[in-house]
């Protein structure tokens, strides 16, 4: 599993595009994954054939486990591709050659750790409860094909500077950080994985130890939050169906730590404001009928994001960054406008760069993009990182308002719920008329309630009258 970058420590096997026996060359994508931010395609780095896969599809996996192995016929593993290919393990033909093969160093993928080109000796998996046999005494004759789901063998000695002799236990620098979280000695811990490296279920049995089944290592079931044992043993469907327990990982893992990180650190306060946005719905009429923005897409979103953009423009304050570590507010002197997406994975937030200097057919383009990829789930990390300002469309679930959560690094983010027909006072009378909400979170220690009230004042005053779009660009 290569490093993906952006810190990422661990990925989820999506898709397997190759199964053993298929041919491969040097950068085909032979696997989806999902990471924290995004999915990911892998490119394979060698020419020949699939001889194994490590994992099924929906395995969560450390950055440097090998995750595919690849008969490239040569009797030797190829030289280590460089550092953006998918690390794999070159599975030799012959058994002879293979014993001869010299072990290769690592390929620095994390700081501190490496994936190692692997040796073709291979052993069978061992239950949790088995003691685990030397990586010398795995026999090298018989066929792969006839050994079930074996892993590859690296050398112990080049494991983190360690060899299995060594005081300091063997584990992977996300296992470390996990056992310190958790408060679990390492050298308490009885390793299951390959070499005798302690893996993430080690590090939880030993949290919360309790006479439950022993769990084959890699188990899905075991990447969820850390739980108390009972509650990982009891993981699969009941009998009855009454309960179905479902691993939290990948994009909403990572959101359901932001969002605790945010509501828990920055002081959040909500505004309301309810107006009449008929003008603007009927000029989203009007563009849909002029030649102007002919095949470009034109939404209220469209325009209540021009008017966002703005309304910071007259209200500069409201987009900028609390650095906790320097005691500085960021002001931001551009608009990376973030639209939060539902998607099949999960809520993403990918924004817009530079949206201030958009002209509103080039923002409608923008926000057309930027919507079909997320649904897509093909949104890259780099276009959900920066963003300044976020808008999230309730709206469009039936929802007239609510209280969004700040999306971490920013200060504001604007709720827009449904736009229906309410009777309304208009020009003294009552009428039916377009309605809507909005609701502005920000955190109180960037934005008072002046300037938050000003911000959200000027967004309703640019939507009831649109023609401000002009007057007040």
């Amino acid at each position: 599993m290569p490093d993906v970058g952006e810190g990422l420590t661990e990925a989820e096997i999506l898709k397997w595009y190759v199964q053993p026996g298929d041919t491969v060359e040097d950068g085909q994508v032979v696997c989806e994954v999902e990471t924290a931010k995004a999915a990911v395609e892998l490119p394979i780095p060698f020419d020949g054939t699939v001889h194994e896969l490590l994992f099924p599809e929906g395995t969560t996996v450390d950055v440097g486990q090998v995750i595919i192995s690849v008969n490239v016929g040569g009797g030797a593993a190829p030289a280590a591709p460089a550092a953006e290919a998918a690390p794999v393990a070159a599975a030799a033909p012959a058994p002879a050659a293979a014993e001869e093969a010299a072990p290769q160093g690592r390929t620095p993928v994390l700081v501190g750790y490496g994936v190692a080109a692997s040796s073709t000796k291979r052993r069978a998996r061992k239950p949790a409860q088995a003691e685990a046999a030397p990586a010398q005494a795995a026999p090298v004759a018989p066929a792969p094909v006839t050994t079930p789901a074996p892993v590859p063998v690296s050398v112990p000695e080049q494991l983190n500077g360690h060899g299995p002799g060594a005081g300091r236990p063997l584990a992977k620098p996300p296992v470390r950080k996990l056992a310190k979280d958790l408060g679990v000695d390492l050298a308490t811990v009885t390793p299951t994985g390959p070499d005798g490296i302690i893996t993430r279920e080690d590090v939880h049995a030993a949290a919360a130890p309790a006479p439950a089944p022993a769990v084959e290592a890699p188990a899905p079931v075991a990447e969820t939050v850390a739980a108390p044992a009972p509650v990982q043993a009891a993981s699969a469907v009941s009998a009855d169906a009454r309960e179905t327990r479902v691993p939290v990982k990948g994009v909403r893992k990572a959101t359901a730590a932001a969002m605790v990180g945010s509501a828990f650190t920055a002081p959040h306060v909500t505004e309301f404001v309810t107006f009449d946005i008929t003008r603007t719905m009927k000029l989203v009429d009007e563009l849909k009928a002029g030649t102007d923005m002919a095949g470009l897409r034109v939404n209220p979103l469209l325009l209540i994001a021009k008017a966002v953009l703005v309304a910071v423009k007259r209200n500069p304050e409201i987009n900028a960054a609390w650095d906790e570590a320097a005691q500085e507010i960021v002001l931001k002197h551009y608009v990376n406008l973030g639209i939060a997406a539902a998607t099949p994975r999960g809520l993403l937030v990918p924004n817009i760069k530079d949206a201030h200097a958009q002209t509103l057919p080039e923002l409608s383009a923008s926000l057309s993009e930027l919507i079909s990829t997320a649904r897509e789930g093909k949104t890259t990390p780099a276009a959900m990182q920066g963003g300044t300002f976020t808008i999230t469309n309730v709206g469009v679930f039936g929802v007239d308002t609510g209280t969004p959560i700040l999306n971490p690094g920013e200060s504001a983010i604007l709720a827009v719920g449904a736009i229906k027909l309410q009777p309304w006072v208009h020009k003294g009378k009552v009428k039916p008329r377009q309605v809507t909400t909005l609701a502005l979170s920000f955190d109180h220690r960037l934005v008072d309630g002046e300037l938050g009230s000003k911000f959200l004042a000027d967004v309703a005053a640019i939507l009831e009258q649109p023609k401000r779009l002009i007057t007040w660009a």
